[in-house]
């Protein structure tokens, strides 16, 4: 069950061209923003991550504005966690889950979780806020990670989750999100 206390959010590379060319992407987009300002909304540190932002671009425009207070690491390896300044964070997070959302799930999501799940962390991937290119892609990734350890659930799924009470004091604004 997943703890506001010991529970991250990590968003990894939704930039650019690509961000609009993924499966579903209209609504993709909506859900991390959505879910993004859920998880500033229970105080869970949030990890932005930028995959070559030179060659690529920059983070979508709905998400910048949304992340306004969190600054972006940018990447270059697949997996956030051959950045050291991303590993740094992380460890200085003091959370043990993290929520995994962005694109491409069969890439830079899948290969990022794979590494956290061997350095001993628990990861979640909301499903309905990762995509790829193919749905097909997104499929595979979601089934090889599930099969080596990871969980996945989806924005409402965690939301009620990390809330966990309908008197908790985010539960108003937090249902507000998603309705």
């Amino acid at each position: 069950m997943l703890r506001k206390e010991r529970t991250g959010l990590v968003v990894i590379d939704v930039q650019g061209k690509l961000a609009t060319i993924v499966h579903d992407s209209e609504l993709f987009i909506a859900n991390l923003v959505k879910l993004i300002n859920a998880a500033k909304l229970l105080g869970l540190p949030i990890l932005w991550l930028e995959q070559n932002p030179e060659k690529l671009g920059t983070t979508v425009p709905a998400l910048r504005e949304v992340l306004d207070l969190v600054k972006p690491i940018p990447k270059y390896s697949f997996s956030a966690c051959g950045e050291p300044a991303f590993v740094d964070a992380v460890k200085k997070s003091k959370v043990n889950t993290w929520l995994l959302c962005g694109i491409e799930a069969h890439i830079c999501v899948y290969q990022t979780a794979l590494d956290l799940l061997d350095s001993g962390y628990m990861v979640e991937l909301v499903s309905d806020c990762v995509s790829s290119r193919s749905l097909d892609n997104k499929t595979l990734a979601l089934e090889k990670l599930t099969r080596k350890g990871a969980d996945v659930t989806s924005l409402e799924m965690c939301l009620f989750e990390l809330i966990g009470d309908c008197r908790a004091d985010e539960f108003k604004a937090a249902l507000s999100l998603i309705k």
